[in-house]
């Protein structure tokens, strides 16, 4: 162990603005973290600290969570970490970066970024733009694509582990009353129970790798306009070696508290596109276990983060913490899935619409969006915005779309989510298998039709910029002669040819929708 106080010396050198150049020092706590902000740099030294999971109690271990830490983040962002520096106290007493002399203590150093760069206080400033949250869904999918893949094939036991630890821990606290976390307990270990066979496949075909491991909005940061993931876990490989929908998980939930849910939705649907593998949407049923877990452990994190703080901080963070259990309990709590179809000639705003609407349907954060016109480009295997060739639309291409649509939406009801299928369906029978699917899948099925002037329809879609559809005016123009016939029943004709927020208000009445107010 340092000297008593050594720890303090080091806090007061690091927040002097003589030890940086005269420059204003920032300071930010975290429970096992104090970081330094001074000019265009960061310094990162560990907490004395030890908890059940973290030990950084003697300066041996925190040189190596330090090194650790220098690793694993340079694979996520290694424009933004620099080195492992020691701070030494040299001959004539004096503590300095780095030379000869007695080591005190070690700290990263790392590039320093804006605040307001952070993907958190972008959810606090407002909404995330969409085009935002699919590069932080990219992001996430690159670094899960990369992660070192686990041989421990009991993805069950794996999570069980975690499950009874955070139990034990938030029941030693005295900031939760017990009756709740047993009742979150009892009902997460039944999810988890029926997840059983789930969580060991998905551990024998590799979804269990080194990843993030604590994956929230303030662990990500749009470094020169492009989101860059950082402060990865380096305590404890084990910790960060989970299920990659584990991993996204907490970045799901944390932006859905934090009001944020349409964009959580966004990333969500971004990711099971980019990775287009139904495994992913088997996956499903484990996510609402997922969530509730990660909530539960940032209440507990939150809870022991109270303990180190002053009278007015820890009562917030106390609230906040019991605010997290009750999130935690609100996650596991059964959800009847639905499907909706949104269907209608181009330039009805189908899209638009379905990304409104899938936020607001449970359970969260939000409904699977299904579009075939995505479903086009992944089967090309091309980006979305590239524009296909005549011979990607023929009728046997479009019934592979379709028959493609039809198993993804049947994957992702099985596994409990919600789904909103976005395709034109302008003949009755795919209209009507689009319902069967409903019906096969035991689950409540709406469809809306969108109908809107031709010249509207046509003006939309030739002011279209950088999005997956490749229909023109032309193409609006040829579909205006096509009969689609008499609605079905379970659906309904939705006037789409005013605003969007019009479009939404009639088609949220039809589907009996509350009130969200997520941003």
């Amino acid at each position: 162990m340092p000297a008593a106080g050594a720890q303090d010396e080091i806090i007061d050198f690091l927040s002097d603005r003589a030890s940086h150049g005269q420059a204003a020092v920032t300071r930010i706590e975290t429970h096992g973290n104090l970081i330094f902000l001074a000019g265009d740099e960061a310094w990162k030294i560990k907490r004395a600290v030890r908890f059940p999971y973290m030990d950084f109690s003697t300066l041996e271990l925190r040189h190596q969570a330090c090194l650790a830490e220098l690793e694993i983040n340079r694979r996520f962002a290694s424009e933004l970490y620099l080195g492992v520096v020691p701070l030494v106290r040299r001959p004539d007493g004096r503590i300095a970066f780095g030379g000869s002399g007695e080591v005190l203590e070690w700290a990263v150093h790392m590039r320093r970024f804006g605040q307001e760069d952070l993907l958190s206080a972008h959810a606090a400033s407002g909404a995330i733009p969409e085009a935002e949250a699919k590069a932080v869904a990219d992001c996430i999918a690159r670094s899960h694509r990369d992660a070192e893949r686990c041989d421990d094939i009991r993805g069950h036991d794996r999570m069980a582990r975690v499950l009874e630890a955070v139990v034990v821990t938030l029941g030693q606290s005295a900031v939760f009353d017990p009756r709740d976390v047993e009742t979150w307990a009892a009902a997460a270990r039944q999810r988890l129970q029926a997840c059983r066979s789930l969580l060991d496949a998905r551990a024998q075909a590799g979804f269990v790798r080194r990843c993030h491991g604590d994956l929230h909005a303030a662990n990500i940061v749009v470094w020169h306009g492009k989101p860059m993931l950082y402060d990865a876990i380096e305590f404890d490989p084990k910790i960060a070696t989970v299920d990659t929908l584990y991993d996204l998980a907490f970045l799901l939930m944390d932006l859905d508290a934090r009001g944020a849910g349409r964009a959580a939705n966004v990333i969500l649907n971004r990711y099971l596109w980019r990775n287009s593998d139904l495994r992913d949407l088997d996956g499903l049923a484990a996510l609402p276990l997922f969530m509730s877990l990660r909530a539960a452990i940032r209440a507990m994190v939150t809870a022991e983060r109270a303990a180190q703080e002053e009278a007015r901080a820890r009562a917030a963070d106390e609230a906040a913490a019991r605010d997290l259990l009750a999130r935690a309990q609100a996650l596991v709590r059964p959800h009847t899935p639905r499907l909706v179809a949104i269907a209608g000639l181009s330039g009805t705003g189908k899209s638009t619409l379905a990304a409104r609407l899938a936020p607001e349907l449970a359970p969260a954060p939000g409904a699977v969006h299904l579009r075939t016109d995505l479903i086009r480009k992944a089967l090309a295997d091309v980006e979305e915005t590239v524009r296909l060739p005549a011979a990607s639309y023929t009728l046997q291409a479009s019934r592979q779309v379709y028959e493609t649509l039809l198993a993804q939406a049947r994957r992702a009801l099985t596994a409990g989510a919600s789904v909103i299928v976005d395709a034109v369906a302008a003949h009755a029978a795919e209209r009507a298998e689009i319902a069967a699917v409903a019906a096969t899948a035991g689950v409540a099925f709406t469809g809306l039709w969108l109908t809107g002037p031709d010249a509207v329809l046509a003006g939309r879609v030739g002011a279209r910029t950088d999005d997956a559809s490749d229909a023109t005016a032309d193409v609006v123009r040829a579909q205006a002669t096509w009969d689609t016939g008499a609605l079905e029943k379970g659906w309904s004709a939705i006037d789409a040819g005013g605003s969007i927020a019009q479009t939404h208000a009639l088609a949220a009445h039809a589907l009996a929708l509350p009130a969200r107010t997520s941003t």
